[in-house]
């Protein structure tokens, strides 16, 4: 996992992972890195924007919909999407359906049950070369 505050020394397209179960996050980030991603990780919306501030360099979101704090990973999504349109965004859950009216124009929702792998193959579905 890189850092939140160090640029990576190699190429490979920086993901910014929010998830707030511990088990999951560390598997996901285990499978993204496995499929050529560096991944900055963290538990709560706050966190994740603030992390996206500092860091220009991350180039994809991946957010869980139920998250540490006060804001949800639909809502971030949205928040992320009016300030870095150009953004890819993958929002999971196994608990909230797509909502048509809380989705980010863009992004994309793949519903758990489901494999780190089908997450990995639909974020690489969504990533232009960074």
């Amino acid at each position: 996992m890189a850092s939140d505050t160090t640029i990576p020394a190699d190429d490979r397209p920086v993901i910014l992972l929010v998830e707030d179960e511990a088990l999951t996050i560390m598997d996901l980030g285990d499978v993204l890195e496995d499929g050529g991603y560096d991944t900055v990780q963290c538990a709560s919306a706050e966190r994740a924007l603030s992390i996206l501030q500092a860091r220009p360099d991350i180039c994809g979101l991946v957010t869980d919909v139920e998250l540490s704090g006060r804001t949800n990973g639909f809502e971030l999504a949205n928040t992320v999407s009016q300030a870095r349109p150009e953004l890819p965004i993958l929002i999971v859950s196994g608990r909230a359906a797509p909502d048509p009216d809380r989705m980010p124009q863009g992004a994309q929702f793949i519903a758990r049950p489901c494999a780190g792998e089908d997450i990995l193959a639909r974020l690489k579905s969504l990533m232009p070369t960074c």
